[in-house]
């Protein structure tokens, strides 16, 4: 009974259209007054959500990801990927370029966001304009990034780590997110490839030897925020924080020093929004904190669990079924609630089936990070059709087998879970 007074006042506050912060914060108190758990209690546990060290880990990386990408990273990546992808002369190559172009931007920005504004602004006029159509150009850039959201500094890692109560660590979950979201790069690119060959569209174009190398190291002082990430945080250099702060610090200097492509009079609007950014996150952090205590002092977990095991013993069929549920979810709420709620919930539930809190953590990013691509809610399609100026009945006509494969990598990723789990195995991390 008491679970249906925070999940009652959680839903009520959604369909009033209240913020979901404060939804979560009232159903934190509500639940408590149902449960009979002191107030204080809960405010102790709201206050503690956002008291943790590795929350600085957020912050660092937003304005690392902030600045680069709006720096004048992303034209520099796309020239650096039509370099790569040129040589190969590939029917489509522009598509791949795409991909590959986001592929870059997620490991210096995190954020899939981010990816739609600064290489869809950039690419799906160029894609126009060289023949293809507009709709494919921004399914092409909406799907592929969702590898922001896997590869490091993906935000939703550190989120994940913090929803788990710090158990998880951050390094691992970075490093089991790369292989996932290369291998959902490659598949985005293969099915470009398909479209390309059965439509016609234009080959790659070779660029001169002497503007690949200038290209090249134009590119690559960007490119070091990703060595200065992984390496220095698998070289023992730093801890996942400071390389935050580093990688702020090195933005910060490329983009005002070497690219000088931002001007200094934006750069206090660039830190406000990053600011307001922070602000909200820490904030639904905090009220999720406390609607994680009062789930766990009614035991909704071990009901979770005894509701799976009702339907099935199966931990394959527990899977698919958590799949769907993840899937739903994030076609009706944003990412970060959607991990620090669901979080408390499931985590326990996939660690009595014997899943490694690793791989559901990819597991849940993935799945979430679908989801967003879909209507009524999904950021990402949202953005996705502001950037690409097509609507929202177009790009959902056309999508479904950008969804196909995403699903098709999904799968892989579930069921095999050395696909998640081998890199930080390697590296003794899980």
């Amino acid at each position: 009974m008491e679970v249906l007074y925070v999940l009652g006042a959680l839903v009520v506050g959604l369909v009033i259209g209240m913020p979901v912060s404060y939804a979560l914060g009232a159903a934190a108190l509500i639940g408590a007054w149902g449960a009979s758990i002191p107030l204080d209690a809960v405010m102790l546990q709201i206050s503690s959500g956002v008291s943790k060290f590795a929350m600085l880990t957020i912050p660092f990386f937003v304005l690392a990801g902030a600045i680069m990408a709006e720096g004048g990273m992303a034209r520099r990546l796309v020239a650096l990927a039509n370099v790569l992808v040129g040589v190969t002369r590939l029917r489509g190559g522009l598509a791949a370029v795409n991909v590959v172009a986001t592929t870059f931007l997620s490991g210096i920005s995190g954020s899939a966001v981010a990816d739609i504004s600064a290489i869809g602004s950039v690419l799906i006029p160029q894609m126009e304009d060289s023949g293809y159509p507009r709709v494919f150009a921004t399914n092409v850039t909406i799907s592929a990034s969702v590898q922001a959201l896997l590869v490091p500094p993906s935000h939703n890692a550190v989120l994940y780590s913090l929803a788990t109560g710090g158990t998880i660590s951050i390094i691992a979950l970075f490093m089991a997110g790369v292989i996932p979201g290369l291998l959902l790069g490659l598949a985005i690119i293969l099915l470009c490839l398909v479209y390309a060959y059965r439509y016609k569209y234009p080959r790659g174009i070779v660029v001169p030897f002497r503007q690949s190398v200038r290209i090249g190291i134009d590119a690559l002082w960007g490119l070091v925020t990703i060595l200065i990430i992984i390496g220095g945080i698998l070289g023992g250099v730093f801890t996942a924080i400071e390389a935050g702060a580093v990688a702020t610090v090195w933005a910060f200097f490329v983009t005002m020093f070497i690219y000088r492509d931002y001007r200094w009079r934006d750069l206090p609007l660039l830190v406000h929004r990053t600011l307001r950014t922070v602000a909200m996150v820490m904030t639904l952090i905090a009220f999720a904190a406390g609607v994680g205590y009062i789930m766990a002092m009614v035991q909704m977990p071990a009901m979770i669990t005894s509701f799976f095991l009702s339907i099935s013993h199966d931990k394959y069929v527990i899977l698919m079924l958590i799949n769907v549920m993840l899937l739903l979810i994030g076609c009706f709420m944003d990412m970060a609630p959607s991990i620090l709620i669901t979080t408390p919930i499931l985590l326990p539930v996939m660690q009595n089936f014997g899943v490694n809190p690793v791989h559901f953590g990819i597991l849940m990013m993935l799945n979430l990070g679908i989801g967003l691509c879909h209507p009524p809610v999904g950021s990402i399609i949202f953005v996705g059709c502001a950037v690409g100026r097509v609507s929202m009945e177009e790009v959902v006509k056309h999508i479904w087998p950008f969804y196909l494969v995403m699903f098709g990598v999904l799968m892989l990723v579930t069921y095999i879970p050395a696909i998640s789990l081998w890199l930080p195995h390697l590296l003794h991390l899980a």
